[in-house]
């Protein structure tokens, strides 16, 4: 059953890494997949790559956790809300390592009410590390390392599905 889909962004990969990386998403989905790779104008040396997946709730998290070992990659992670489960985002950078973030169906990342009392406890009455300890809880560091290598998708040939005319 294939209730769930999102994507999966790769954004840096070193070349000998990439036939490993369709592996293991393959091995998430439980079928072989192909990529269509193309140079990371961010990083000299580093392929990219966009694959968009269907499979059931929870696919989103085995592809994360196929990929969240190895060091060298950055990569998103998105699973799609649907009527049986809120989404989900997973980004991983090598200086960082993994973020989860739940998504709701407009696109906005839920911080849960735990995580907001914990941030409002560390950061006491300093108002500087109360936004220290809420931009960590929103994954602010995750965006600011990926953003560079989102900007390189710009450069990505578009398939268009369909047009209206």
């Amino acid at each position: 059953m294939r209730a769930a889909r999102g994507v999966l962004y790769v954004h840096s990969a070193p070349k000998a890494l990439c036939p490993h990386v369709e592996w293991a998403v393959g091995t998430a989905l439980g079928e072989a997949v192909n990529f269509d790779w193309t140079e990371q104008p961010v990083l000299r040396g580093a392929m990219r790559t966009e694959y968009t997946w269907e499979g059931a709730t929870g696919t989103g998290a085995r592809i994360a956790s196929a990929l969240h070992g190895w060091e060298q990659l950055r990569f998103e992670v998105s699973e799609d809300p649907s009527a049986a489960a809120d989404g989900s985002r997973w980004s991983h950078t090598p200086q960082l390592g993994i973020f989860h973030a739940v998504i709701d169906s407009a696109g906005n990342t839920l911080v849960p009410e735990d995580r907001i009392r914990m941030a409002m406890e560390v950061g006491g009455a300093d108002p500087l590390e109360l936004h220290r300890e809420l931009r960590l809880a929103l994954g602010q560091a995750w965006d600011d390392e990926l953003e560079p290598f989102r900007h390189a998708s710009d450069f990505a040939p578009v398939v268009w599905l369909h047009r209206v005319g």
